[in-house]
């Protein structure tokens, strides 16, 4: 199939998890076109099935506040359709990425092109972003209007359907990993430069937003680290950084927490740790938490969203109650004794490989042929 997949190419788990997919896609013979404003950040190899077409938003005065790029995004996918001749779109996040396709498939109609849009929703598109009554109307009628929908998790399915009014069936395709990437690599040398007295090494990943709860990751450091030698590691960046490192200043623990910025390699440093921190108030899935049980690290987080249907309570790891700091703590202690550390080790890593790409791709092959079928 020709598949035209319009994303975010952000580090975000939505873009993420498009490019993936599309790269995974392009394996298995299907000739894969982005269509977004700039390069995904993980379309980084050359394959004869991926193409990239950038969406260009013209700069006149009038727009210099409010650049229309969903009115940008509809033409080049219009443009596209036609001149690369796809069978179907699919677009991940609801918010603007289905209404343009909403826009784009009128467009082709009026020219008597049929093209199929699945929308697969995410999470903060739905939960948080697309609850706001400013989108709320477009958000229910682009989802209504797209012929086959999924979300990531059973959590935001149910989600979707509590907060919009939606007609139409839901299918559940979680996220997957590529084991191939994520796995446990040999990084001793790396490890012993973080932890030269093998303390324990805690980790988290994210992009420092409130939602993250990044303040209960420090909190809960703290708490472990005042039991047992440790060190933390926080990867990413955003909004609360500044705040975080208020909070490890006034705390005392500067020396023991390290802030690595945005790595793309992050398999490389989930390979050292020893424990994964995900605190999150909301999370639809938990896509970072399973790079880190994939890299045979067991998981301490809340029971946000869908991350419960990913994190086994007491096997891979344990979900405490959103902002219970003492409960992660207690948790993460027993889970670092030596002897269950390598039992939680092995349960995250067989958890994991139920997520193989090899696995999940299927399963949106599958809708791509359901909403082939429905002619409109």
């Amino acid at each position: 199939m020709k598949i035209g997949i319009v994303c975010y190419p952000t580090f975000g788990g939505s873009g993420v998890v498009a490019t993936e997919l599309g790269k995974a896609l392009a394996q298995k013979g299907h000739q894969i076109h982005f269509i977004t404003y700039t390069q995904p950040v993980r379309l980084n190899f050359f394959n004869e099935n991926l193409f990239f077409h950038a969406v260009y938003v013209p700069t006149y005065p009038l727009f210099q506040q409010y650049p229309p790029y969903e009115l940008a995004l509809a033409s080049k996918m219009v443009d596209v359709v036609l001149h690369e001749k796809l069978d179907i779109l699919h677009v991940h996040y609801a918010i603007p990425h289905a209404s343009a396709a909403y826009m784009a498939k009128r467009i082709l109609a009026s020219k008597n092109i049929h093209i199929p849009v699945v929308t697969t929703l995410h999470g903060t598109d739905i939960t948080l972003v697309g609850k706001d009554a400013s989108f709320e109307p477009v958000v229910t009628f682009s989802i209504n209007e797209s012929d086959v929908v999924t979300t990531v998790s059973e959590s935001l399915k149910q989600d979707t359907y509590a907060h919009f009014d939606i007609k139409k069936e839901i299918y559940v395709i979680p996220n997957f990993i590529d084991l191939e990437r994520f796995k446990k690599q040999e990084k001793n040398h790396f490890k012993k430069a973080i932890c030269p007295n093998d303390e324990k090494l805690l980790v988290h990943i994210s992009n420092f937003r409130k939602v993250k709860r990044m303040h209960d990751v420090v909190s809960t450091f703290d708490l472990v680290r005042k039991e047992i030698p440790a060190k933390l590691l926080l990867i990413g960046d955003g909004p609360e950084r500044v705040n975080l490192e208020i909070q490890c200043r006034e705390l005392g623990i500067t020396d023991d927490v390290r802030m690595l910025g945005k790595l793309d390699a992050v398999e490389e440093v989930l390979s050292i740790a020893d424990l994964f921190l995900m605190p999150s108030e909301s999370e639809s899935f938990g896509l970072s938490a399973l790079e880190a049980m994939a890299c045979e690290v067991p998981v301490i987080s809340s029971d946000a969203g869908g991350i419960p249907e990913l994190n086994l309570n007491g096997v891979t790891g344990f979900t405490s109650k959103i902002g219970d700091v003492q409960d992660m703590a207690k948790n993460s202690l027993f889970v670092l004794q030596d002897d269950q550390l390598p039992i939680f080790r092995a349960n995250a890593l067989a958890r994991a490989k139920e997520f193989d790409l090899i696995n999940i791709v299927p399963y949106y092959e599958n809708v791509y042929e359901i909403a082939s079928a429905i002619k409109k």
